[in-house]
């Protein structure tokens, strides 16, 4: 018999960042079942910063084209700094899972061009018929940004349960004053990611890797 804890690991282990996605939109019962799923994520003193924006049809192809209008004239000004170096472990994991990317895509390790088109599939939502953008209020700070970080991951959880694919994506934010704009957002939001969510494209060559995950002595630390 399946118990809740086997469910929890079978929905932690199906989960991936989906890089291309069908046309076909997902069922609007199907997203508020979602968004309902994730709302339960903890918060500091339940303040539940977050927010969430989702596109649908026309609106979604308005903003990519305007993501990618941004991407060409506009500086990179993401509302959180980006990091400043991933030391050891966690650069090493990065240039992994970059490496994983490419060869399943095909592209050589100094194909230049190749990269940078399989790069600015980001901007494309990689073709996914919904983004969903997160925004938390300024005046919570860091603690704001992490609770919403909770959210996140139930929201692709929910959205794994439920056969609907996503990834999240710190890129879309490095435009936020375009986003704010876009949205009619306040400035008082401040923009954290954007997840691209839809119906998987299981037959494209980017979503055939998965990547690995650290064992558990490089987490888990007992004392006592």
């Amino acid at each position: 018999m399946t118990n809740d804890f086997d469910t929890l690991h079978a929905i932690l282990h199906a989960r991936y960042s989906c890089r291309a996605f069908r046309s076909e939109p997902v069922p609007e019962d199907t997203i508020r079942q979602i968004v309902t799923a994730a709302g339960r994520a903890p918060s500091w003193c339940n303040a539940q910063p977050w927010q969430i924006t989702i596109t649908h049809g026309q609106e979604t192809d308005r903003f990519r084209a305007a993501l990618l209008d941004a991407v060409r004239n506009d500086s990179p000004s993401p509302d959180l700094p980006w990091p400043e170096s991933y030391p050891g472990a966690h650069g090493t994991r990065r240039r992994d899972c970059g490496l994983q990317l490419y060869e399943a895509a095909g592209i050589a390790r100094n194909d230049r061009a190749g990269r940078a088109e399989q790069s600015m599939q980001n901007y494309q939502l990689f073709g996914a018929p919904h983004v969903a953008i997160l925004h938390s209020e300024a005046a919570l700070g860091s603690y704001g940004a992490m609770d919403t970080g909770g959210f996140v991951t139930a929201f692709m959880l929910a959205a794994t349960a439920l056969g609907v694919a996503s990834i999240a994506q710190a890129s879309v934010a490095a435009y936020a004053p375009m986003i704010r704009q876009h949205f009619d957002l306040p400035d008082s939001r401040l923009i954290l990611c954007a997840i691209s969510f839809g119906l998987p494209d299981s037959d494209h060559a980017t979503n055939g890797f998965r990547t690995s995950r650290a064992d558990l002595s490089e987490i888990y630390d007992p004392r006592g």
